[in-house]
């Protein structure tokens, strides 16, 4: 009987077994050590030693090593990814457990991790640096935080000595508000010591020096250190003070780990208000908490700059283009836009009304509070209106503090710097928009231990504004929630790396090693000392969805008591989205 089995490869036989069982019965002395041959017309090879057989199956074993070893080694980051999968499931809706919309149930697992390494080389005294680096700020006053956070990094790489930055008292926004005014300038030296030399001033005898005024420039946006070491270093040593202008966003987004830690220590750390903004701040904070147990801080951003800036129309006729138009007129840069199309796009900020609405869909009922901030809005009390009825429970700075805040009232500066710590330490936090305070505040956010941030996912939102009058509520607010899948401030909802990194601080958020019983219970007993910090690898795909409930219709703002769902008024007005600047 035959038993060979062959494969035909470029004219050759391929031959397994012996071509005679019988053969090899009749005569067992003349089996060889191994019956695998080649076999071919042309000519005929020996048969392959045990040793080469060995060797080859000694280099498979090590092969299977290999694998096995390197899946071991990873065995903790595919857990991981296992348990997260599985959570992320039944919080998109695998379960029919609701969401939490005041609080990330991951957000346990995360912390702000900043501190310097070991390898992190100690400041350059004054007096062995290369030079003293001026800066002028540029913009409002988040704009003016990046711009302060990215000149301690660019100090830092040039070995300069960095004087306190200076503010900018000729933007839109006319404040005339110094550094001292704002910030505390002495918190501010003395915790970034270990990392950069700052003092208050150039020194008088460096100045008297000095045969010429210090040498002025401007770098390109999002310029990496390369670019600091080969242009501006060699006239630092040359000149010994170099200031660089209009500093915001001058540096470059991706830098390596100790310098984003760097910027994240400057940021969140070392840049603290004064005692007197701090003060009236937390008064404001503990007022809302004694009204309600949570709140809401909505940034609404709907100011009459705002708008000019995005080119957006809210249908206010030929007066509104005027308005806005005139405006418009400041940014002599600024290109001609179509508001339709910024609109699709989700370039435009959502009304006030658009932001309730969003709001109550997502699940907020009608008797939470809401602390707003905003400076005027366009429109005045009427754009307002839609939105106090939909949460009645509306305050402002102005209606919490009133006669307290008359000592800020010329400095838009300082009256941001109020908004930004009741935003800060609100329960939930929500943009209008992709501005500065968005961003700065986002990331602040994600790094203090991921609190609820919600931004409007405008691109989608804004055909479903338009459309509202032809749906009942619950369908409306079920494709709210499919909308802003994603856009809830979860903690793995975006790449690492990807957008501003004041707004995605990846570099600063580690990830605390956890059990699979720790993902049921015991969800107030995470403790950091007893934690190793993981660098979070932030991932995309987390998708956010609530319950469904009975469809009923829309009904007026009016009739809405505590507990009923909200209207959706019919109008032809066109504003859907949030602007990104």
């Amino acid at each position: 009987m035959d038993v060979a089995k062959a494969w035909r490869y470029s004219g050759g036989v391929f031959v397994w077994g012996c071509n005679n069982l019988n053969l090899a019965l009749v005569h067992p002395q003349k089996q060889q050590h191994s019956c695998w041959r080649w076999s071919s017309s042309s000519q005929t090879r020996r048969p392959i030693s045990w040793s080469v057989v060995c060797g080859i199956m000694l280099f498979a074993l090590g092969l299977i090593s290999l694998f096995t070893g390197h899946v071991a080694s990873d065995l903790e980051w595919y857990s991981h990814r296992l348990v997260n999968k599985s959570l992320f499931h039944k919080l998109d809706g695998g379960s029919r457990t609701p969401v939490d919309v005041w609080k990330s149930q991951l957000s346990k697992f995360y912390f702000g991790c900043s501190e310097r390494s070991r390898h992190f080389a100690p400041a350059v005294r004054e007096r062995l640096s290369n030079g003293y680096l001026l800066i002028a700020t540029s913009g409002g006053l988040n704009q003016q935080r990046t711009g302060i956070t990215d000149a301690v990094v660019v100090a830092r790489i040039l070995n300069a000595t960095l004087v306190v930055p200076e503010l900018d008292h000729h933007s839109f926004w006319k404040d005339d508000s110094d550094f001292v005014d704002v910030f505390n300038v002495d918190w501010f030296i003395s915790s970034l010591a270990k990392d950069v030399t700052i003092v208050r001033r150039v020194p008088d005898k460096v100045m008297r020096s000095m045969e010429k005024p210090p040498y002025t420039m401007r770098v390109p946006r999002k310029s990496e250190p390369e670019y600091y070491l080969d242009q501006v270093l060699p006239i630092l040593l040359r000149r010994r003070v170099v200031q660089l202008t209009k500093f915001d966003y001058r540096l470059a987004n991706n830098l390596d780990e100790g310098l984003q830690k760097l910027r994240c220590r400057v940021n969140y750390h070392a840049l603290r208000f004064t005692k007197p903004i701090r003060n009236l701040g937390q008064r404001l904070v503990i007022r809302m908490q004694k009204m309600a147990k949570r709140f809401i801080a909505v940034h609404l951003r709907f100011e009459p700059d705002m708008l000019a800036f995005s080119g957006c129309y809210y249908g206010g006729g030929d007066r509104e283009r005027y308005e806005l138009g005139e405006i418009r007129k400041r940014w002599a840069t600024l290109p001609e836009l179509s508001p339709d199309e910024e609109r699709m796009r989700g370039k435009c900020p959502l009304t006030p009304h658009e932001v309730g609405l969003m709001l109550r869909a997502l699940g907020f009922k009608n008797d939470t509070y809401l602390y707003v901030a905003s400076g005027e809005i366009y429109g005045g009390e009427e754009t307002l209106q839609p939105l106090r009825e939909l949460f009645p429970n509306f305050y402002t700075k102005e209606m919490l503090a009133s006669g307290e805040l008359k000592p800020f009232l010329p400095f838009s500066s300082r009256l941001a710097a109020i908004d930004y710590i009741v935003c800060d330490e609100s329960d939930v936090f929500v943009t209008n928009n992709n501005g500065n305070m968005a961003k700065i505040l986002a990331g602040r956010r994600r790094y203090m231990g991921h609190k609820r941030t919600i931004r409007p996912n405008a691109k989608k939102l804004s055909s479903l504004f338009m459309a509202r009058d032809k749906m009942g509520w619950d369908t409306f607010a079920k494709k709210v929630k499919s909308c802003q899948r994603g856009f809830m401030g979860e903690p793995e909802e975006t790449k690492a790396g990807r957008g501003e990194f004041s707004e995605y601080p990846a570099s600063c958020i580690c990830r605390k090693p956890f059990k699979y019983s720790s993902m049921e219970n015991n969800h107030d007993n995470d403790q950091n000392s007893d934690r190793v910090p993981i660098v979070s690898q932030a991932n995309s795909g987390y998708k956010h969805n609530s319950d469904d409930q009975g469809e009923k219709k829309l009904q007026s703002p009016e009739k809405t008591r505590a507990g009923e769902e909200p209207v959706a008024i019919v109008e032809n007005t066109d504003n859907d989205d949030f602007l990104s600047d």
